[in-house]
């Protein structure tokens, strides 16, 4: 009789344990999209990982998520083929009160974005000015009337609740057709800080062209178009060796040159100096910084919102050129199938019967 009592309360304490037992510590889980395959793979496109927060967490009302998803982040990916740390924040809403600015500036973050009308101006807002990429609902005459050297940041969002969302592929098929810069919120800004920062030298018969470097968060080519007689023998780094060319079809940043009318086009990288050597001395050099990479006419990015899970909301777009800043939110745990509790419960009500049943049975046959 001991041994069968045993066994039931052995059975029974296996059924209350999961029951009564705490909650497993944390309610947030992670996309190992981001660390696996599929990040490696958008960085090597010239992505980029902002952030968005915790999913069904307000970021104006709950500030600590500003630092949260940026450590989540950063424990799982860069942000960036430039730089580590993420520089990006979708904020819902259009105003950015101080305090939520305060805590964007502490982790790290100088861009937020998309619908945002006010911020402090230690922030560098980008609007959603390009519509959406969601099917029925592309916007191509908005994007064929960009003005030039301006970013358009179109609007993606694979997942609404459970409704997945469809993909405008004539909009992605016009896009890709398109001479447009293809980036990103953080390339583009920190561009923008490499171009104005270039300085141009005539010296000794040749064309002196050096960025130096800085103390950005992240390392990104600045583009300065040259402006002088004659032509361009050779372009060479410091070092002697010869620096990459670049071709008028190009649409993601990187560092060469290639030649212009009445001059030349470098896009160079901080700590770098090249020289350019002309076929005949020339007197009257200029330069002027460039907004967009390789002279094109504007610039234009998909921004992922609320990307909870990266091949989701990547999939559909894994053979596309176009260029993503993707703004991570880290996803919340699944809810609670509150059927195996009940069942749980249920059963754990029938122990004691069971119990007194086997007593029972065992007095009987003594």
């Amino acid at each position: 009789m001991r041994g069968r009592i045993a066994v039931a309360i052995v059975l029974a304490s296996i059924l209350i344990v999961p029951v009564t037992a705490p909650s497993v510590v944390g309610e947030w889980s992670d996309d190992g999209w981001l660390k696996n395959l599929i990040g490696p793979e958008r960085l090597e496109n010239g992505d980029e990982f902002g952030c968005h927060g915790f999913e069904g967490i307000s970021t104006i009302e709950e500030n600590w998520v500003i630092e949260g998803c940026r450590d989540y982040l950063a424990g799982l990916s860069d942000s960036s083929r430039w730089g580590e740390n993420p520089v990006s924040f979708g904020i819902p809403g259009d105003n950015v009160d101080d305090a939520t600015s305060q805590s964007l500036l502490d982790s790290g973050f100088l861009i937020v974005g998309d619908m945002i009308s006010k911020a402090p101006d230690d922030l560098t807002v980008f609007s959603r000015n390009g519509g959406s990429l969601e099917k029925n609902s592309a916007n191509l005459g908005l994007l064929e009337s960009a003005e030039k050297d301006t970013l358009v940041s179109i609007w993606w969002r694979a997942r609404i609740d459970d409704l997945k969302v469809r993909e405008d592929k004539d909009a992605m098929s016009w896009l890709e057709d398109q001479e447009v810069w293809l980036t990103t919120w953080g390339e583009w800004h920190f561009h923008q800080q490499s171009s104005s920062a270039i300085e141009v030298k005539n010296e000794d018969g040749r064309i002196v062209v050096s960025l130096d470097s800085s103390d950005s968060q992240w390392e990104v080519p600045g583009s300065v178009n040259i402006q002088f007689d004659g032509s361009v023998s050779e372009v060479k780094f410091d070092s002697g060796t010869d620096f990459p060319k670049i071709s008028s079809s190009d649409r993601k940043l990187m560092e060469g040159w290639r030649e212009a009318e009445s001059g030349a086009i470098i896009s160079i990288m901080p700590g770098s100096s090249v020289s350019i050597l002309l076929e005949d001395e020339t007197n009257s050099v200029t330069s002027t910084p460039m907004v967009t990479f390789n002279n094109l006419h504007h610039a234009v990015t998909v921004v992922g919102h609320h990307t909870t899970n990266l091949f989701q909301w990547s999939s559909d777009f894994q053979e596309s050129e176009l260029t993503f800043t993707w703004l991570i939110e880290r996803p919340s745990v699944d809810p609670i199938n509150w059927a195996l509790p009940v069942i749980a419960l249920g059963v754990l009500a029938a122990v004691p019967i069971a119990i007194r049943k086997i007593v029972e049975m065992d007095n009987d046959s003594n």
